[in-house]
């Protein structure tokens, strides 16, 4: 982690040397290899052991090409920030798509004050907020990248116990602001992940039908229309909620 306790861009490393009798395999790749897994009570020591740091950290883990996403992660930091002890780390998943083709798309820059985040340092958070936008109903390719990139964590199960919730943006109200969510889920089962969705916690604002809004009680959301609608009062709102109440799950967890 740098300093503030944000997410460091991950480093160049050189790639390591292989014998000629056996092949290479990715380290991220999801395949068990000769080393000895954890036991079962080992895994349940780890999730047991309480923090080290003194001060609990939910990072928002997001993609926005828009920032449609970006929008709702700041306003969801604002929400853990405001729980005593807990804190809240933004970090933006790489992007797989060239400057190029983005140009063309109209996307604008990536705000550098956000560090990109690698796989491994997810281990440092006490729980997580994943956000992305949707594409056909299901997470975008930039986020199922990072997911993708994994593995290791996966066969090491260092992800085990962790709790984490979703938040995402769609471009309709028939777009996909469930199903984008509960397709996600299957990433956190394979890692042992604890879903925390926010149910109806939200209260009157989760039954508002006088605006248009975004969310559900899988998490918040936004309606992106054709990329110009900004997120609302509600949806923002729903955000910062969000953002307490994965706080306080964490901080309960904790002890």
């Amino acid at each position: 982690m740098g300093k503030g306790g944000g997410c460091v861009p991950s480093k160049k490393r050189q790639p390591a040397v292989v014998s000629n009798s056996a092949a290479a395999a990715p380290t991220d790749a999801p395949v068990p290899t000769g080393e000895r897994s954890r036991s079962s009570a080992e895994f349940i020591e780890a999730i047991a052991r309480p923090p080290a740091n003194l001060k609990l950290k939910v990072f928002i883990v997001f993609y926005s090409m828009y920032g449609h996403i970006e929008g709702l992660a700041r306003r969801m930091k604002i929400g853990v920030d405001g729980i005593e002890g807990v804190e809240g780390v933004l970090c933006r998943v790489p992007e797989t798509l060239p400057s190029e083709v983005l140009e063309q798309m109209k996307a604008p820059p990536k705000d550098p004050a956000i560090p990109e985040i690698s796989a491994t340092e997810l281990v440092e958070a006490d729980g997580i907020l994943f956000g992305f936008p949707t594409r056909f109903g299901s997470m975008a390719a930039q986020m199922k990248a990072f997911f993708d990139s994994t593995g290791q964590l996966w066969r090491e199960q260092k992800l085990a116990g962790k709790p984490a919730g979703f938040f995402v943006s769609t471009g309709t109200q028939g777009g996909g602001q469930e199903t984008t969510a509960w397709t996600a889920i299957t990433q956190l089962v394979h890692h042992g992940m604890i879903f925390v969705p926010i149910g109806y916690t939200f209260g009157a604002g989760m039954f508002k039908m006088d605006e248009i809004r975004g969310g559900s009680p899988y998490g918040a959301g936004v309606f992106a229309g054709d990329g110009t609608r900004e997120p609302g009062d509600v949806e923002l709102a729903l955000a910062e909620h969000q953002g307490k109440y994965m706080a306080n799950i964490v901080k309960r967890l904790a002890h």
